[in-house]
């Protein structure tokens, strides 16, 4: 029986002929003891089925309730009513799970988003989130169909490691050891030979150094898995667990790196225009009415559909860090004090000046380059200038960077200066110093963030709200 079963995004694409199908998904509305709008995860749209009175018992009728779980067998037929271009007849309704509406959250109105991430573990049941949820995976799959077309090797990096490859030390600890009586040294610190690992480990933060040994043998991988911050951070931009999406190319420099990370940008948001066009709509039309909402000059110049087209498209614009410092000191912006940050050399760009470098100077997405090395990891190569390292990161409109990659250091002189002045241990390095012994190239990668790629495309404000199981400071229930 199972079998037979038809999607419901199918059955939506049929020429209405009497066809008769079998059904199965879960109900939305009930409406007049006749009326059932069904849907089944494939689709943001919904089927109607079009009960008679006679057909169940008035018991079994009182149980077909919101998100109750349906199999219907009937006929396609053209829809009489407005709304919809066919519907299904039932000739016979089997009721396959309850849901007793006294009990279940999500009644068949509209939900806050505040309340929906409280009710995380059924959002999914929602259009708004189903739509997100098939977004996503339409963009992981188009991430892979990329890369193995530009003949990439997907690389497996380790999520337990024992470097931090950010230098960032807000990182996840894994250990066996006792929490409350941990095995000592003489000095009084941890004895982590007694650990697992014989080492301190942690949960990743990037599998970047580890792709780069791939790149160094197969001249260019990719990675994309999950990575961890213990950053906390309550904000709309911050994940704890969050997924990357890292290539490392052998044979390249900064310029060759803009350009794939462009190419690689574009291409996803032409998949997923072309192949998640009712998704892209409903979401769409969900910004469109919570734009209507904000004062005018809160709203964006673009509306989804329109941002998305657009940048499919056009070339994003090229400027140094130093460029960026200059335009935003020279903007009214600066000089009536509206930004919240100082803008001065050697600082790191805030979202606020990267937003308004992308959304009211070019308008367009903004690859900025040779930032400050003073900011930067120790493994971007040192520029001329002995200032910069050959850095760079995308900004997208409406949510700022997206991209961060840079040139790696391939001289090893040059990269054993930058470890000393960071204080960056050799020994514990060894084996990431090894690719630079030893036929050592120009290379360069970049990270995305899948989560934020994710926000930009579907226009969700908040990145808890595109990722199913948002893991956040004291919250991991689901």
């Amino acid at each position: 029986m199972f079998n037979t079963r038809v999607k419901i995004k199918d059955i939506l694409q049929l020429k209405p002929e009497g066809q008769v199908v079998t059904v199965m998904g879960w109900v939305r509305t009930f409406r007049n003891n006749q009326f059932i709008t069904l849907n089944d995860g494939s689709t943001s749209n919904n089927l109607q089925i079009v009960i008679s009175l006679t057909l169940l018992p008035e018991e079994q009728m009182r149980r077909i309730t919101t998100s109750a779980s349906l199999a219907v067998t009937g006929k396609i037929v053209p829809s009489q009513g407005k709304g919809q271009r066919i519907e299904l007849v039932a000739e016979q309704l089997t009721i396959l799970g309850d849901s007793p509406a006294e009990v279940y959250p999500l009644q068949p109105k509209k939900h806050s988003l505040e309340f929906l991430r409280e009710n995380a573990h059924l959002r999914m049941r929602t259009q708004t989130f189903g739509a997100i949820f098939r977004l996503r995976h339409s963009l992981a799959y188009a991430v892979h169909h990329f890369f193995n077309q530009e003949g990439f090797v997907y690389w497996h990096t380790p999520i337990i490691t024992s470097s931090d490859a950010e230098g960032a030390g807000e990182m996840f600890r894994v250990t066996t050891l006792p929490l409350t009586d941990p095995p000592l040294q003489p000095d009084g610190s941890v004895d982590f030979s007694q650990d697992f690992f014989a080492c301190p480990t942690h949960l990743t933060v990037s599998g970047q150094l580890e792709g780069e040994l791939g790149a160094m043998a197969l001249s260019e991988i990719y990675t994309f898995g999950p990575t961890f911050r213990a950053e906390n951070s309550n904000t709309t931009r911050h994940l704890a667990e969050f997924w990357m999406i890292e290539p490392e190319m052998a044979f390249y420099d900064l310029e060759d790196n803009m350009n794939l990370a462009e190419r690689f940008i574009k291409y996803l948001i032409q998949y997923v225009l072309k192949n998640n066009v009712e998704d892209l709509e409903l979401l769409h039309q969900r910004l469109f009415e919570e734009e209507k909402t904000l004062p005018v000059d809160k709203r964006q110049e673009l509306d989804l559909l329109s941002k998305l087209n657009l940048l499919s498209d056009i070339p994003f614009e090229r400027i140094t860090y130093t460029e960026a410092i200059d335009i935003l000191r020279d903007s009214s912006h600066y000089k009536k004090n509206k930004f919240k940050y100082d803008v001065s050399w050697g600082a790191d760009l805030q979202s606020e000046h990267e937003r308004f470098l992308v959304e009211k100077y070019f308008k367009k997405p903004v690859i900025v380059s040779n930032y400050p090395k003073n900011i930067k990891a120790f493994y971007m190569r040192m520029n001329d200038d002995q200032m910069t390292v050959a850095a760079m990161d995308i900004l997208a409109p409406g949510i700022g960077e997206i991209v961060g990659g840079s040139q790696r250091e391939d001289r090893l002189d040059h990269l054993l200066r930058r470890m000393k002045e960071l204080e960056i241990p050799y020994q514990e390095m060894n084996w990431y110093l090894d690719t630079r012994r030893f036929g050592s190239v120009p290379h360069a990668g970049f990270g995305l963030g899948f989560e934020r790629l994710i926000q930009f495309v579907s226009g969700m404000n908040n990145i808890r709200d595109v990722i199913p199981f948002p893991r956040t400071p004291k919250n991991a229930t689901i």
